[in-house]
């Protein structure tokens, strides 16, 4: 198997990656649901940080510093940067924001890394439903410094409509102008089923059939 296929079988085991019939936020019923809240080992938060770095690695992707945003950002960017010190030899920063700002000790709002102009650095995510994360942390991260955001890193593509024509990741790269680089996506999923990789085949219609309704 691939690192890819691996993925989806370590989502599938961790009980991150599950089918069924779920109502989403959004209103549309799905045959499958993504639920990173689930990882909750050791040994999986280290995996998990393996897959991030080999998604930097597959693209090429370059940074000094790895962000991760508040909650579920913030023990990826640090598994992420583990990884990429432990198999690729690359020793980044990284650094996280807080929810409500520090008002005694060093105060502020991002922890870790103090960030400097022109410095590189990658956004660590779960994924992406409407992009609203990431444009909340984008002015908080801009008013430390004149850093240059290389890329944002996420676990799934769901390869999704959003309001409009376009999918979750397409509106950051149109509107915010970055690019967004997944470890897998839906038709990875789909194609995993397909080949027997993971349990599911009596769902491959249900997913063909939401890819044809709500993929781009």
């Amino acid at each position: 198997m691939n690192y890819k296929e691996n993925f989806i079988k370590f989502m599938v085991e961790s009980g991150v990656l599950t089918f069924g019939d779920f109502t989403l936020k959004s209103g549309r019923k799905a045959p499958y649901f993504v639920n990173t809240g689930n990882y909750n080992t050791g040994a999986q938060l280290a995996r998990l940080g393996e897959y991030y770095a080999q998604c930097m690695e597959e693209n090429k992707v370059e940074a000094e510093t790895l962000f991760g945003p508040a909650y579920k950002g913030i023990p990826l960017s640090v598994a992420c940067s583990i990884a990429l010190f432990n198999k690729y030899g690359k020793d980044v920063n990284y650094a996280f924001d807080r929810k409500e700002a520090k008002d005694h000790g060093e105060g502020g709002v991002i922890v870790g890394r103090k960030m400097k102009d022109g410095e590189k650095v990658a956004i660590i995510e779960d994924v992406i439903t409407a992009g609203t994360a990431i444009r909340t942390v984008l002015p908080i991260l801009k008013a430390q410094a004149d850093i240059d955001i290389t890329a944002l890193i996420i676990s799934v593509d769901r390869m999704e409509k959003g309001k409009g024509e376009l999918s979750a990741v397409q509106e950051v790269k149109q509107d915010l102008g970055i690019n967004v680089y997944s470890i897998v996506t839906m038709e990875d999923i789909i194609e995993a089923i397909k080949n027997d990789v993971i349990p599911g085949k009596e769902y491959l219609d249900k997913m063909l059939e939401y890819r044809d309704t709500y993929g781009v």
